[in-house]
Protein backbone atom coordinates (compact mmCIF):
# COMPACT_ATOMS: atom_id res chain seq x y z
CA UNK A 1 0.00 0.00 0.00
CA UNK A 2 2.87 2.40 -0.26
CA UNK A 3 0.96 4.86 -2.76
CA UNK A 4 -0.45 5.12 0.82
CA UNK A 5 2.37 7.35 1.11
CA UNK A 6 1.15 10.07 -1.35
CA UNK A 7 -2.21 10.24 -0.46
CA UNK A 8 -2.08 10.06 3.51
CA UNK A 9 0.35 13.26 4.60
CA UNK A 10 -2.34 16.08 4.53
CA UNK A 11 -5.51 14.38 4.56
CA UNK A 12 -7.43 15.20 7.72
CA UNK A 13 -8.51 11.18 7.53
CA UNK A 14 -5.66 9.33 7.15
CA UNK A 15 -2.60 11.47 8.18
CA UNK A 16 -2.51 10.26 11.89
CA UNK A 17 -3.24 6.97 11.08
CA UNK A 18 -0.46 6.30 8.32
CA UNK A 19 2.25 8.71 10.06
CA UNK A 20 1.24 6.96 13.75
CA UNK A 21 -0.02 3.64 13.55
CA UNK A 22 0.44 1.90 9.97
CA UNK A 23 3.05 -0.83 10.10
CA UNK A 24 4.01 0.29 13.46
CA UNK A 25 4.77 -2.76 15.82
CA UNK A 26 2.29 -3.25 18.50
CA UNK A 27 2.01 -5.92 21.41
CA UNK A 28 -1.22 -4.04 23.24
CA UNK A 29 -3.92 -6.12 23.09
CA UNK A 30 -6.83 -3.61 23.47
CA UNK A 31 -4.54 -1.61 20.10
CA UNK A 32 -4.47 -5.18 18.36
CA UNK A 33 -7.90 -5.63 18.91
CA UNK A 34 -9.10 -2.14 17.83
CA UNK A 35 -7.15 -3.13 14.76
CA UNK A 36 -8.67 -6.18 13.93
CA UNK A 37 -12.31 -5.16 14.66
CA UNK A 38 -11.49 -2.73 12.06
CA UNK A 39 -10.02 -3.88 9.34
CA UNK A 40 -13.42 -6.89 10.18
CA UNK A 41 -15.54 -3.99 8.97
CA UNK A 42 -13.47 -2.35 6.16
CA UNK A 43 -14.39 -5.15 3.15
CA UNK A 44 -16.70 -3.51 0.97
CA UNK A 45 -15.87 0.32 2.31
CA UNK A 46 -13.26 2.65 1.98
CA UNK A 47 -11.32 3.12 4.33
CA UNK A 48 -11.45 6.31 4.62
CA UNK A 49 -15.32 5.37 5.95
CA UNK A 50 -13.65 2.90 8.86
CA UNK A 51 -11.32 5.47 9.95
CA UNK A 52 -14.21 8.05 9.63
CA UNK A 53 -16.55 6.01 12.08
CA UNK A 54 -13.80 4.99 14.13
CA UNK A 55 -14.33 7.22 17.16
CA UNK A 56 -18.03 6.50 17.57
CA UNK A 57 -16.87 2.66 17.15
CA UNK A 58 -14.66 2.51 19.58
CA UNK A 59 -17.18 4.43 21.75
CA UNK A 60 -20.01 1.43 20.44
CA UNK A 61 -17.67 -1.06 21.32
CA UNK A 62 -16.44 -0.34 25.10
CA UNK A 63 -12.89 0.75 23.69
CA UNK A 64 -12.42 -2.31 22.53
CA UNK A 65 -11.47 -3.69 25.77
CA UNK A 66 -11.57 -7.69 24.92
CA UNK A 67 -13.53 -8.68 28.33
CA UNK A 68 -16.31 -6.48 27.87
CA UNK A 69 -16.57 -7.49 24.04
CA UNK A 70 -16.66 -10.59 24.72
CA UNK A 71 -19.26 -10.31 27.27
CA UNK A 72 -21.65 -9.09 24.93
CA UNK A 73 -24.83 -10.24 24.44
CA UNK A 74 -28.35 -10.11 22.36
CA UNK A 75 -29.15 -6.94 23.45
CA UNK A 76 -25.57 -5.48 22.78
CA UNK A 77 -25.92 -6.55 19.28
CA UNK A 78 -29.57 -4.94 18.78
CA UNK A 79 -27.71 -1.70 20.24
CA UNK A 80 -24.72 -1.54 17.80
CA UNK A 81 -27.17 -2.13 14.65
CA UNK A 82 -29.17 0.39 16.11
CA UNK A 83 -26.34 2.71 15.95
CA UNK A 84 -25.67 5.30 12.98
CA UNK A 85 -21.93 5.91 14.32
CA UNK A 86 -20.35 2.58 13.21
CA UNK A 87 -20.70 0.14 10.55
CA UNK A 88 -24.21 -1.52 11.11
CA UNK A 89 -23.41 -5.38 8.97
CA UNK A 90 -24.80 -8.03 11.38
CA UNK A 91 -22.31 -10.40 10.25
CA UNK A 92 -18.91 -7.92 10.44
CA UNK A 93 -21.07 -7.17 14.89
CA UNK A 94 -20.68 -10.92 15.42
CA UNK A 95 -17.59 -11.31 14.10
CA UNK A 96 -15.84 -8.93 16.24
CA UNK A 97 -17.90 -10.20 19.53
CA UNK A 98 -16.85 -14.08 18.64
CA UNK A 99 -12.93 -12.53 17.66
CA UNK A 100 -12.99 -10.87 21.06
CA UNK A 101 -13.66 -14.31 22.53
CA UNK A 102 -11.57 -15.79 20.82
CA UNK A 103 -8.87 -13.73 22.03
CA UNK A 104 -9.70 -14.26 25.55
CA UNK A 105 -9.38 -18.12 24.59
CA UNK A 106 -5.41 -17.15 23.28
CA UNK A 107 -4.67 -16.22 26.71
CA UNK A 108 -5.57 -19.46 27.96
CA UNK A 109 -3.41 -21.56 25.11
CA UNK A 110 -0.58 -18.75 23.95
CA UNK A 111 -0.28 -16.58 26.97
CA UNK A 112 -1.93 -13.72 24.58
CA UNK A 113 -3.04 -12.46 21.41
CA UNK A 114 0.80 -10.54 21.11
CA UNK A 115 2.42 -14.12 21.68
CA UNK A 116 0.51 -15.93 19.18
CA UNK A 117 1.48 -13.72 16.81
CA UNK A 118 5.01 -13.80 17.47
CA UNK A 119 4.94 -17.44 18.27
CA UNK A 120 3.33 -18.19 14.50
CA UNK A 121 5.73 -15.72 12.82
CA UNK A 122 7.46 -15.69 10.38
CA UNK A 123 4.98 -17.00 7.53
CA UNK A 124 4.12 -15.49 4.68
CA UNK A 125 0.62 -13.90 3.45
CA UNK A 126 -1.37 -17.41 2.41
CA UNK A 127 0.41 -18.89 5.65
CA UNK A 128 -0.95 -15.88 7.62
CA UNK A 129 -4.56 -16.34 6.14
CA UNK A 130 -4.63 -20.04 6.86
CA UNK A 131 -3.89 -19.64 10.36
CA UNK A 132 -6.09 -16.64 10.86
CA UNK A 133 -9.40 -18.01 9.15
CA UNK A 134 -8.86 -20.98 11.18
CA UNK A 135 -8.40 -19.19 14.41
CA UNK A 136 -10.70 -16.17 14.01
CA UNK A 137 -13.98 -14.88 12.35
CA UNK A 138 -14.75 -13.15 9.13
CA UNK A 139 -10.92 -13.52 7.86
CA UNK A 140 -10.25 -12.93 4.23
CA UNK A 141 -6.78 -12.58 2.72
CA UNK A 142 -6.97 -8.32 2.26
CA UNK A 143 -8.22 -8.63 5.81
CA UNK A 144 -5.51 -10.54 7.25
CA UNK A 145 -3.02 -8.65 4.95
CA UNK A 146 -4.09 -5.39 6.22
CA UNK A 147 -3.79 -6.26 9.85
CA UNK A 148 -0.33 -7.69 9.78
CA UNK A 149 0.81 -5.26 7.97
CA UNK A 150 -0.79 -2.46 10.26
CA UNK A 151 1.30 -4.16 13.38
CA UNK A 152 4.43 -4.93 11.84
CA UNK A 153 4.24 -7.99 10.89
CA UNK A 154 4.51 -7.72 6.96
CA UNK A 155 6.26 -5.22 4.83
CA UNK A 156 4.26 -2.95 2.66
CA UNK A 157 3.04 -0.35 5.26
CA UNK A 158 5.59 2.14 3.51
CA UNK A 159 7.85 2.58 0.95
CA UNK A 160 11.53 2.88 1.79
CA UNK A 161 11.60 7.09 0.57
CA UNK A 162 8.39 7.94 3.28
CA UNK A 163 9.61 9.86 5.95
CA UNK A 164 7.57 7.43 8.34
CA UNK A 165 9.58 4.35 7.26
CA UNK A 166 13.09 4.93 9.15
CA UNK A 167 10.94 5.58 12.21
CA UNK A 168 9.36 2.18 11.64
CA UNK A 169 12.95 0.85 11.39
CA UNK A 170 14.20 2.14 14.58
CA UNK A 171 11.62 -0.03 16.04
CA UNK A 172 12.54 -3.46 14.51
CA UNK A 173 9.15 -4.36 13.70
CA UNK A 174 9.29 -8.52 12.97
CA UNK A 175 8.89 -8.51 9.40
CA UNK A 176 12.38 -6.79 9.24
CA UNK A 177 13.58 -9.25 11.58
CA UNK A 178 14.01 -12.26 8.88
CA UNK A 179 14.87 -13.24 5.49
CA UNK A 180 12.87 -10.97 3.28
CA UNK A 181 12.47 -14.36 1.03
CA UNK A 182 10.15 -15.59 3.09
CA UNK A 183 7.39 -12.83 1.65
CA UNK A 184 7.24 -13.47 -1.76
CA UNK A 185 3.65 -15.06 -2.53
CA UNK A 186 5.21 -16.61 -6.03
CA UNK A 187 7.87 -18.20 -4.16
CA UNK A 188 5.92 -19.52 -1.16
CA UNK A 189 2.14 -20.52 -2.49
Amino acid sequence: MSWYCDFAPGNPVHEDYHEREYGFPRADETALFEILALEVFQPGLSWDIVLRKRPTTAIAFGGFDVDRVAAYGDADVARLLADPGIIRNRLKVAAVIENARRIQRLRESDGGFSLWLARHHPLNRAEWTKLFRDTFKFMGPEVVGEFLMCNGYLPGAHRQSCPVYPRIAKLDPPWMQVDQGIYDDKKNN
